[in-house]
């Protein structure tokens, strides 16, 4: 059934009109439908049509108010065509029926009689332009539809722009209180074009209100205290490498005040590698500085009182020995034997005295050091027979050493005692243990990375390692950290003194490494030694142990010892020493007395000087000025300690002997003959 869009609507009330104009159109195929009257053709119109034909007498005779206000009322795309048949006419049409046509608007028309294919040609013709009318209208309409939806959707977009607008200023909000609370400050810097934002928060570290300063690197490295800014310049230069800026430093403020700063950043590039920009946070950490330099000073307080509550436990421990032997000496000096035996007590407890104090030394890395270019492979394998005595035979002691071991520069005697320690320690550890008891001594070469030596105060490169491996009890995580520090043992009292382990720390420190510890409770304990490869071939070194028994030489007949000592009772010890093996002995007691007598002309064979003494020149100083002055001089240093690390490098050496405090008088005598030379016994 057609659409009533597509029908044409007849509207002929007067003589057959209507049925003829129907039968035609029937004929052509085209919908039709005949109104009685105007109401009815107006309701037909309102209801839809194609197109409509009327007779001019019919729009003489009707009332054209109700078809006046549907025309009015037609959409904007609608502009509805209309077949007039028209009576042929003498005269021109009155006023009313000319007006009648132009109120139609979009009309056809067709003067009677006319023939069947003329009406209907102006049918199809107005059923076209009608459809074309109609095609406008869907048009419009979908445009309307894509016009709402558009509206919809921006709408949307505006929704949830504002949506998303308010979840970012929130979230800068709350970022921007978050790190003003972690009293932290952002900052972005755009690279392309130079602009520079900042959190307000940025310029009140350096002092300045508001925020409307101009920042740039130069005017930042002005806040930049003097001895910060070199670093601070390389890590602003290491950007472009890196993508990365990290540095702390010191500030002056605005007000002259120092704070301590640290900033953050990483750039962001492009596709192509290119810097886009790069942002990150200010940090104001003064009063972190503050807080931790006021815990390091508490942790150091702390460590000293353990250091000297330990040496006073055991000093004095050995005092009584000495004190109350020495008071028992004075009290029955007659009685020979018990005097002997009382000496003997005495001075066994003065040589404990010295080795606890060379431990407290190696520890502070204040020994005296004679290093040598050697491979720890030789000297492991010639201490191997007293490492194995010291496990005793219920452990299997084992040595894995890769043969292709690099040579490293140490000290041979501090290396197999800090060895031997860490071989007791863990025969202590395997006391008591079910299954197999085991060490294992291993050595081997590596290369540690930055990341590797991030902590541990020392460069990357090769490193030789050298490990004691256990397979006894463990130590737990809360005492793992503390067992290098003097004093602290994990064994029971009286089988420690808890110097072990801050000596071993020591010895490695002094060879310009480092010391590790693993240990998993009931898997046992790893000591790593780690020291850096020495580039020097290594040479035809010795072992430490007992050398041959070298004859005590006397002095010459005239041969002077230029003493220089500033204690006064160690002074008046080694002057009787001197003289009891005939020595003639000039005594000072500082560099400046020494020099008066080296530029003298008297006879000196010897320099002897502490190395440690006041008045601006040690021992080691006073030895170089002495050389030039009398270049044929002999020299010999003695010293219990040393002021630096360096020193104590360096002045075993060779060139300057070293004789350690304290020292017997055979033992004075021995350092003066092979020093002197040994011809004369």
């Amino acid at each position: 059934m057609p659409s009533p869009e597509e029908r044409v609507l007849i509207l002929a009330p007067r003589g057959r009109d209507a049925a003829v104009i129907e039968q035609v159109l029937d004929r052509a195929g085209l919908a039709a439908a005949v109104c009685a009257d105007v109401t009815e053709w107006v309701s037909c119109l309102r209801a839809g049509a194609g197109s409509a034909i009327v007779t001019e007498e019919a729009l003489a005779d009707s009332d054209m108010q109700a078809l006046s206000g549907w025309l009015d009322a037609q959409p904007p795309w609608s502009d509805f065509p209309f077949i007039v048949l028209a009576t042929r006419q003498a005269g021109p049409r009155t006023q009313r029926a000319a007006d009648s046509l132009k109120r139609l608007g979009n009309v056809v028309l067709l003067e009677r009689p006319i023939n069947a294919e003329t009406l209907t040609s102006a049918v199809v013709s107005s059923l076209r332009a009608r459809r074309r009318q109609y095609q406008a209208r869907e048009h419009l309409l979908e445009r309307e539809r894509a016009q709402d939806q558009l509206r919809r959707a921006n709408e949307g977009l505006e929704r949830r722009v504002a949506e998303r607008t308010r979840e970012v200023e929130a979230a800068h909000e709350t970022l921007a209180f978050a790190l003003d609370a972690a009293g932290m400050s952002s900052w972005d810097i755009d690279t392309e074009t130079g602009i520079h934002r900042r959190s307000p928060g940025f310029d009140a570290v350096f002092g300045y209100e508001g925020s409307g300063r101009a920042w740039d690197r130069e005017s930042f490295l002005d806040h930049v205290v003097e001895e910060d800014r070199d670093t601070v310049a390389e890590a602003f230069a290491s950007v472009a490498e890196t993508s990365k800026l990290d540095f702390e430093c010191r500030i002056r403020r605005v007000d002259g005040a120092i704070r301590w700063i640290a900033m953050r950043g990483q750039v962001k590039r492009d596709t192509d590698g290119r810097p886009l920009r790069i942002a990150g946070i200010l940090m104001d950490r003064t009063e972190q500085h503050i807080t931790e330099e006021a815990l390091r000073q508490a942790q150091k307080m702390e460590a000293i009182g353990q250091l000297t509550g330990g040496v006073a436990h055991d000093f004095n421990n050995l005092l009584t020995v000495i004190v109350g032997g020495l008071d028992m000496m004075l009290r029955r000096p007659e009685q020979t034997d018990r005097l002997k035996r009382l000496a003997e007590a005495a001075m066994g407890a003065a040589r404990r005295g010295e080795q606890l104090t060379q431990q407290l030394l190696a520890f502070s890395r204040r020994q005296m050091l004679r290093p040598q270019t050697l491979n720890p492979n030789r000297l492991l394998l010639d201490f191997r027979p007293l490492a194995e005595r010291a496990a005793t035979g219920a452990v299997e002691l084992t040595f894995d050493l890769d043969p292709a071991l690099d040579p490293i520069r140490i000290d041979p005697a501090q290396f197999e005692s800090a060895v031997l320690n860490l071989i007791v320690n863990a025969r202590d550890a395997l006391e008591g243990r079910d299954g197999p008891a085991r060490i294992v001594v291993t050595s081997r070469n590596v290369r540690l990375g930055t990341a590797a030596v991030a902590d541990r105060g020392v460069p990357p490169g090769p490193y030789v390692v050298v490990s004691v491996a256990d397979t006894g009890s463990g130590i737990p995580p809360d005492k793992l950290q503390r067992v290098f520090e003097p004093f602290f043992t994990t064994k029971e009292v009286g089988k420690g003194t808890g110097l072990g382990l801050s000596q071993v720390y020591g010895f490695t420190r002094s060879a310009k490494g480092f010391a590790q510890i693993e240990s998993k409770v009931g898997r046992g304990t790893t000591v790593s030694l780690y020291f850096p490869r020495s580039t020097d071939p290594a040479g035809e070194e010795a072992g430490t142990g007992p050398v041959g028994a070298i004859p005590l030489r006397r002095a010459g007949e005239g041969e002077t010892v230029l003493l220089v000592e500033d204690d006064e009772q160690v002074l008046g010890m080694a002057v009787e020493s001197l003289e009891e093996l005939r020595y003639r002995v000039i005594v000072t007691r500082n560099a400046a007395e020494a020099l008066e007598h080296l530029h003298g002309v008297e006879r000196i064979d010897i320099l002897f000087s502490d190395v440690v003494m006041p008045g601006g020149m040690n021992g080691s100083q006073l030895a170089v000025e002495a050389r030039r002055v009398r270049p044929d001089i002999k020299i010999l240093l003695t010293s219990g300690y040393v002021a630096n690390l360096d020193e104590g490098q360096v002045l075993g050496q060779g060139e300057l002997p070293v004789l350690n405090k304290p020292y017997r008088r055979d033992e004075l005598a021995r350092s003066l003959r092979l020093v002197l030379g040994g011809e004369r016994v």
